[in-house]
């Protein structure tokens, strides 16, 4: 109330008093005089600033320009030195692959993956005995090995359907792509209770750097596979058929979509693949 009568007493006063009506009009010019000159000068400063980092950029691109003249024939040797490598490369060796591994058979395994994973539904094969992985166990417990293998192998769950659908489908298509070529892969550990994954990583790091509740296996999201050959699972890098099917095997992995614990570097994990955004989703559900 007390505003609107102060507008109603402003408006009144200029309506009845002619002089008001001049001396608002004659205070509203000058203002707006002031806020033009104002402007004015700092248009002419910004052009003034502009001006010069112009003439600046000038200056470099010039003084770039005569030293690359002064020294053209480095530059050009430079050039050359810089681009052959990848033209050669891309020339000599269409397709890049890891060490050790035939571009033949990465192309092939390559395309039947892709085929598998195109809609063809995959059962899974056959459990192997028992006794193959309480031996396997057993000879882990005797040997120090290099990378990250599984532990207590005898008792990890190897069940299929517990492993997420789609995960399930890839790992049973590079599996085939990798038999296809003359590697047979077998589950080892698929689904992990969060009290196994605490009893591992109660062991050391040598096992698992996870905690329970922060490894994919708890959410069907990760899978252990490994390489099986006269009776027997192989995991010995310094193989070079070993190494050979598992750097294979990781790199179908990852043409797959999939994160291969082989290049991890704080933890070498050459059997362990995992759908890592979906495991990030399922971890942030869970609270971890």
């Amino acid at each position: 109330m007390a505003v609107f009568f102060l507008l109603s007493v402003a408006a009144a006063w200029l309506a009845l008093f002619p002089a008001a009506r001049d001396g608002v009009a004659a205070g509203v010019g000058r203002a707006l005089g002031r806020l033009a000159w104002v402007g004015g000068r700092m248009q002419a400063g910004a052009g003034r600033r502009a001006d010069g980092i112009t003439r600046m950029l000038r200056q470099r691109v010039r003084g770039l320009a005569g030293f690359l003249h002064r020294h053209r024939r480095l530059a050009v040797l430079a050039l050359v030195l810089l681009a052959l490598p990848p033209l050669l490369v891309m020339t000599v060796r269409r397709e890049v692959v890891l060490e050790g591994l035939d571009p033949a058979v990465v192309t092939a395994a390559d395309r039947h993956v892709l085929d598998l994973l195109r809609g063809e539904r995959l059962a899974p094969p056959p459990d192997l005995p028992p006794a193959v992985f309480t031996a396997a166990e057993a000879e882990l417990q005797r040997s120090a090995a290099g990378a990250a293998v599984p532990r207590a192998i005898a008792s990890a769950d190897r069940r299929w359907d517990r492993v997420d659908a789609g995960l399930r489908q890839q790992l049973l298509a590079i599996h085939q792509a990798m038999a296809r070529q003359g590697y047979r892969m077998v589950l080892v550990e698929g689904y992990r209770s969060p009290g196994r994954q605490a009893e591992l990583a109660r062991r050391g790091s040598g096992t698992t750097l996870a905690g329970a509740g922060r490894s994919c296996h708890q959410y069907g999201l990760a899978v252990d596979s490994a390489l099986y050959r006269d009776g027997r699972l192989q995991w010995d890098m310094g193989d070079p058929w070993t190494r050979r099917g598992y750097l294979l095997y990781g790199r179908l992995a990852t043409d797959a979509g999939l994160e291969w614990g082989g290049n991890w570097r704080s933890l070498k994990d050459y059997v362990h693949v995992e759908a890592r955004d979906a495991c990030r989703e399922a971890r942030r559900a869970a609270g971890y």
